[in-house]
């Protein structure tokens, strides 16, 4: 096995072992990757030496702890996770439900950054993870003002029954969500999770969306105007420390976002 084959197949093992969901065997490995069982361990074995991946208590292989370590390190030094934190905590202070910082990377959405609220409900998704386009409020943000960044699946997965599927549909609530502003999502991804979602421009380009998000009955609870006032808000201070930022992060962020 040549040396530039190695890395590729461990990489395939790092990304199955995140896409399963659940602790690996190594003949599972395997047999998903078209891997010799003798390959699958060597790999796994050299891949656990540096503790990108870890043994579960029944023996099986999971994503280990020094490959989410990499993973959130890189997050954290996103210049607009360094900008936008405290404006996070702030506004979760305010009516105490989760706010999430999402962008694009390479033509998906991911969660940047995530300040948990003090709700009943703790919200998924986590930071790291990837979010629908099609599906989620800073979804028809990214098709309202920069469709050029996300792409759409060629067939879009159906997560509950409010979930939109239609090429036609998601394009009329991307156009909405342009004329008003803002974007909302009833359940459109998680049954019984409500979200607005508010836009974060940098030289006229959207760089990110601030999105909160809570159990759907609790935020009609607590007004869509109130909802949304948090939402701009936060939106609009991140926005302000860009304009005024005198360092490096007001450009890494506009780089980061192209």
């Amino acid at each position: 096995m040549d040396p530039l084959s190695t890395v590729e197949k461990a990489v395939d093992i790092l990304f199955h072992l995140h896409q399963a969901g659940e602790p690996q065997g190594v003949t599972e490995i395997g047999r998903s990757l078209g891997l010799p069982k003798s390959s699958a361990h060597r790999l796994l074995g050299a891949l656990g030496r540096r503790g990108l991946v870890e043994r579960s208590t029944r023996g099986r292989y999971q994503p280990g702890s020094a490959l989410i370590a990499l993973g959130l390190g890189q997050l954290e030094r996103d210049p607009v996770v360094e900008l936008a934190r405290d404006v996070l905590e702030d506004a979760v202070g305010v009516l105490g439900e989760t706010l999430f910082l999402v962008t694009a990377r390479a033509r998906e959405l991911v969660v940047i950054d995530k300040v948990e609220g003090t709700g009943f409900l703790r919200v998924s998704p986590q930071v790291g993870e990837r979010v629908p386009v099609h599906a989620t409020a800073v979804g028809k943000l990214y098709l309202a003002f920069a469709p050029e960044a996300v792409g759409l699946p060629e067939e879009p997965e159906t997560f509950t029954a409010h979930t939109q599927t239609a090429r036609d549909a998601v394009q009329r609530s991307a156009e909405l969500a342009r004329e008003q502003g803002f974007a909302t999502n009833d359940e459109e991804w998680v049954p019984g999770l409500g979200v607005v979602a508010a836009p974060v421009f940098f030289r006229e380009r959207l760089i990110a969306t601030v999105a909160l998000g809570g159990a759907a009955a609790r935020l009609c609870e607590i007004g869509e105007k109130a909802v949304l006032a948090n939402v701009r808000e936060a939106a609009s201070r991140i926005e302000a420390r860009l304009r005024a930022d005198k360092s490096e992060y007001a450009r890494q962020a506009l780089e980061a976002a192209r």
